[in-house]
């Protein structure tokens, strides 16, 4: 259905928006939104024939072929979290701003979080059956109270850092393992931050808030749930296979775990012969930590924002992929790239996780530090945080993560045409240059044509 009038920017609707969204675009001066959630994938190529925005949720996918049949496409937005059914890299490299909504349904899954917690706890499940079969059992099914235990959270950015606000709300201790976490952000939110070594045996439930890769599938598997305090609880409501589900089934069964609750699963819909589907005191919900109607209305609203301020007012700044200031980025990616691996050279060395990092740029480019900084971040925090990091979004997460990323301009080092130096502490940043809250790392690179030359050492 076309409701295009000349001239005007048109935003496809490939999957369902809610009305609060919709009325934003339509709102906006110069935009024309387009439904075409009932159109097949043929229809929806030629309907992306001149239009600038695309919206999809998780249904859609925007695979390369789909992006070279959109002439004109400028934006794609997610109304969600994660992108993974757009090809982002073929977006990015027709020029095309991919967005998304990372904060909209926070609350909501950190507080479905909760419930599975509260659920398993107190047999909440269990209790209803019973009654339903006309029984009464209530000496047989006695829980636990959460006040006065100990919580695990792995992994503290926005969802673990709201689940932790409600578990200290009912009393808890909360201990979190998060080798990304400064010591002042745990401060910040009231928790002691704990090897997964000393985590596990330590608490009374674990709640898993944590990206899925390669690398932590089975993040928690045979040798962790054995570690895990007899009668404990586990939760699972951010990524499937975090947890070995086989694994997870036998610990049930044998009665060392308490209890658990999952609302994620390696594969979904949950297989009829699952192992899972026969352990006992398990809580189970189908992936519904963002089906709340205040998540999918804010996912929608938040989403349309973005859209709309990219198309009207050229504010690329809530992209995962948006480039920098023409200005700023023309002939920057060599020091780019620089920064990115000195990140990654300073992650693998630090052995505590830094507060503070200062990045010193040597060289004649002005403009050069906020990419460079950027690119600093995401090598840094690669592979450790949830949301799609890239230049984009990576200092906010950072910022998030109680980890401050320092600019300094400074003078040329040597013969080096551009000179990069990273330095890291942990504790309160003060004064200028380097953080004088204890020891830290210090590595430093320089780009002259082809050859990149590094340096390691230590500071403190």
């Amino acid at each position: 259905m076309s409701e295009s009038k000349g001239g005007d920017l048109r935003v496809i609707l490939a999957d369902p928006l809610l009305p609060d969204g919709i009325e934003t675009l339509r709102a906006a001066p110069g935009l024309a939104v387009e439904d075409h959630t009932e159109s097949d994938r043929e229809a929806l190529r030629s309907a992306l024939e001149g239009a600038s925005a695309l919206i999809v949720r998780s249904r859609t996918k925007v695979t390369p072929d789909l992006i070279e049949s959109a002439d004109r496409l400028r934006v794609v937005g997610r109304a969600g979290v994660g992108v993974d059914n757009i090809d982002i890299p073929a977006a990015t490299r027709r020029g095309i701003a991919v967005l998304n909504a990372p904060a909209a349904n926070t609350q909501s899954t950190a507080e479905l979080a909760f419930a599975l917690l509260l659920a398993a706890a107190r047999r909440i499940t269990e209790a209803d059956a019973s009654i339903r079969a006309g029984e009464w059992r209530r000496k047989e099914l006695r829980g636990i109270q959460l006040s006065g235990k100990t919580l695990g959270v792995i992994g503290l950015g926005r969802i673990g850092a709201e689940v932790v606000w409600r578990a200290r709300a009912f009393g808890m201790r909360v201990v979190a393992h998060d080798p990304f976490v400064s010591a002042d952000r745990a401060s910040d939110l009231g928790v002691e931050l704990a090897s997964l070594d000393e985590l596990l045996p330590a608490c009374h439930a674990i709640t898993l808030h944590v990206p899925l890769s390669e690398e932590n599938r089975g993040f928690i598997g045979r040798k962790e749930l054995a570690a895990m305090r007899q009668g404990s609880i586990l939760v699972n409501a951010a990524r499937g296979g975090l947890v070995d589900e086989a694994a997870l089934a036998e610990a049930l069964g044998s009665g060392h775990l308490g209890a658990a609750g999952l609302d994620v699963f390696e594969t979904e819909p949950l297989p009829a012969d699952s192992p899972l589907r026969d352990a006992p005191q398990l809580v189970f919900s189908p992936h519904l930590g963002a089906s709340t109607y205040e998540a999918q209305r804010q996912v929608s609203r938040q989403i349309a924002i973005s859209v709309r301020d990219a198309l009207v007012d050229g504010d690329y700044s809530a992209a995962l992929n948006a480039p920098f200031e023409a200005e700023d980025r023309d002939g920057a990616g060599p020091i780019m790239d620089l920064g990115y691996r000195l990140g990654r050279l300073l992650a693998g060395l630090e052995d505590a996780p830094p507060s503070r990092i200062d990045v010193r740029y040597g060289g004649p480019r002005d403009g050069v530090l906020g990419p460079l900084a950027a690119s600093v971040a995401v090598g840094f925090l690669e592979r450790r945080v949830d949301p799609p990091l890239n230049v984009v979004n990576a200092l906010s997460i950072a910022a998030e993560r109680g980890l401050e990323i320092v600019r300094v301009r400074t003078q040329a080092v040597g013969d080096y045409t551009n000179y990069v130096e990273l330095s890291a502490a942990s504790g309160r940043a003060r004064g200028r240059g380097r953080s004088r809250g204890g020891r830290g790392m210090v590595v430093g690179g320089a780009h002259n044509g082809s050859r990149i030359e590094t340096r390691v050492g230590r500071v403190g």
